[in-house]
């Protein structure tokens, strides 16, 4: 291939590269070069809820891991539970406060799961995120501290750590300020211990041979134990050295952090030079990720104070691929909202808005925007790109609302009233729905919900209306009702707007009359939509009521 050919490939290549994940995958390629295998990297302390800001960084690896193995890349996605860290705080959403009280200070896998379901209170936040993340697309390796710990897989990177003392010493004290630096009769252990009598980390280091001993000592029950690093079970290393030790063990490549560790001089600045000077691994390649607020649900999240809001939270609104499309569409420095009040409407709007685009049923402004909007939707997508487009309910989210409302949340009625839903888009519908359903009932403001009335109903109990406002809707009845299936929407809106000049009323009294015979509230959808929706015969059973 001539030189030519080989430079207009490689620009087209570099056009197609639209994406954020991509952009990644490709600079990871570019300074760690062709491996055999690409570790990437993610993990939390399973404290508790494991909420909605956390997922961020799983699925930010996810988006990059898709993008190296789209490059033909073998990729190993690696995901730590760092359950071997100290239990600091009882959250507020756990049952048992006294029991989990009792095992402060403990690691996190030795606290007992205070809803009996699990074999602890770190297996049971684990087993939360891991029973749903295969629902988004999301399948990594788990790794478990407290197991590798306990097995000793550390020992050599725990006995480097301290035979290098003085160097992670003046690492640590590189970026910190006068006030907050060790002096240098400051004493640094870089190893703390759960007592193996007590299983408290209230522990202080006494004293280390060179090679694998290590003596500590128990404030709180007195015992002294002469650890073996080889052997032991209870010693850890510091997470500021535990990061970059665990960095070189597994030849991680790849692993983002939130912008508080991202912070010039933080946590990932020092660890880069721990990996660096003192276990020679270069840290891997990484980026910051904002935080995510939340809309339409009070309170800010918060693991320890139970106040959280999680994946599975999430799910019960907007249906995976929506969840993804959420994060996929979204620079992850970019802080954004995941909505639960009427911004859901808009959600689903813009993600059908990219559906179309990919579909060709709507049409991009340019080439770019449609290789763009295309990635979007391919890493939006929870396993492959479907093989038709889904079926989409014509006046989308919002008429989707209006029609499961209007059914009192019958998804077989609303089904059976479009019509032309085929059975292989019927299982994606239906999710749609239960979703829709689920925010309709639990999180969409009041003014956006309604039922309608029904006569035969013991509590039912008609509007209270003026003479004009009940001479209209009669007209209504008698007049309008016999003829509805033969009008389209915009010639039954004008006969609604006569009949209001008809009867002496301005149109928005019959509207809020109407609204009020049929539903029992001032406002509603589009009165002319919402009669078709309603039909001829449920609509003669209420406006027949005021004849």
């Amino acid at each position: 291939m001539s030189n030519e050919n080989n430079e207009n490939r490689n620009k087209s290549e570099r056009k197609q590269i639209v994406h954020w994940a991509d952009r990644t995958a490709d600079q990871i390629i570019r300074e760690r070069g062709d491996l055999d295998l690409y570790t990437c990297a993610s993990g939390i302390t399973p404290s508790g809820t494991v909420h909605i800001g956390n997922f961020r960084e799983i699925i930010s690896v996810d988006l990059v891991v898709r993008a190296l193995r789209d490059r033909g890349k073998k990729v190993r996605f690696i995901y730590s539970w760092d359950d071997y860290d100290v239990f600091r705080k009882v959250p507020e959403n756990m049952p048992g406060k006294d029991i989990l009280e009792k095992h402060l200070r403990y690691p996190i896998t030795m606290v007992p799961d205070t809803t009996g379901r699990d074999s602890s209170y770190a297996r049971h936040h684990e087993v939360d995120v891991e029973s749903i993340l295969p629902e988004v697309g999301i399948h990594p390796e788990f790794l478990y501290q407290s197991e590798r710990y306990r097995a000793n897989m550390y020992a050599e990177g725990m006995k480097i750590a301290l035979q290098n003392r003085n160097k992670l010493k003046e690492i640590l004290n590189r970026y910190r300020d006068s006030a907050h630096k060790m002096s240098d009769d400051d004493e640094y252990w870089p190893t703390a211990a759960f007592c193996c009598k007590c299983n408290k980390d209230t522990t202080e280091m006494i004293e280390y041979d060179g090679e694998y001993g290590l003596k500590y000592r128990c404030t709180s029950c007195g015992h002294v134990e002469k650890a073996d690093l080889r052997t032991s079970k209870e010693i850890k290393l510091g997470w500021r050295v535990d990061w970059p030790m665990r960095w070189q063990y597994e030849h991680t490549i790849f692993e983002p952090a939130g912008k508080d560790h991202h912070s010039q001089g933080g946590s990932f600045d020092t660890a880069r030079l721990v990996a660096d000077e003192v276990y020679h691994w270069p840290a891997p390649v990484s980026f910051r990720y904002d935080f995510i607020g939340i809309k339409g649900v009070p309170g800010k999240m918060s693991s320890s104070k139970g106040r959280v809001i999680n994946l599975y939270d999430v799910l019960n609104v907007y249906p995976p691929e929506i969840v993804r499309y959420l994060f996929a569409g979204t620079r992850p420095d970019t802080e954004f909202s995941i909505s639960f009040d009427l911004d859901v409407i808009k959600t689903y709007e813009d993600y059908d808005k990219t559906e179309r685009i990919v579909w060709g049923v709507d049409k991009a402004k340019n080439d770019n925007i449609l290789a763009k909007e295309k990635r979007i939707y391919e890493l939006s997508q929870v396993d492959k790109m479907p093989e038709e487009m889904p079926y989409q309910v014509t006046g989308g989210f919002r008429h989707l609302c209006n029609l499961l409302q209007t059914n009192a949340g019958d998804i077989d009625a609303v089904i059976a009233t479009l019509g032309n839903v085929k059975p292989s888009q019927e299982k994606a519908l239906r999710r749609r729905c239960r979703c829709a359903w689920y925010w309709i009932t639990e999180c969409a403001p009041e003014e956006f919900r309604f039922a309608l009335k029904k006569p035969d109903s013991e509590s039912y109990k008609k509007a209270e209306l003026s003479d004009a406002e009940l001479k209209a809707v009669q007209t209504i009845c008698r007049e309008l009702l016999p003829e509805l299936d033969s009008l389209e929407e915009k010639p039954l809106s004008e006969r609604i707007y006569d009949i209001a000049k008809q009867c002496g009323i301005e149109p928005k009294e019959l509207f809020t009359a109407t609204y009020q015979a049929l539903i029992g509230k001032d406002q509603g959808p589009r009165l002319a939509n919402f009669m078709k929706i309603i039909g001829k015969t449920r609509l003669e059973a209420i406006l027949g009521t005021y004849l």
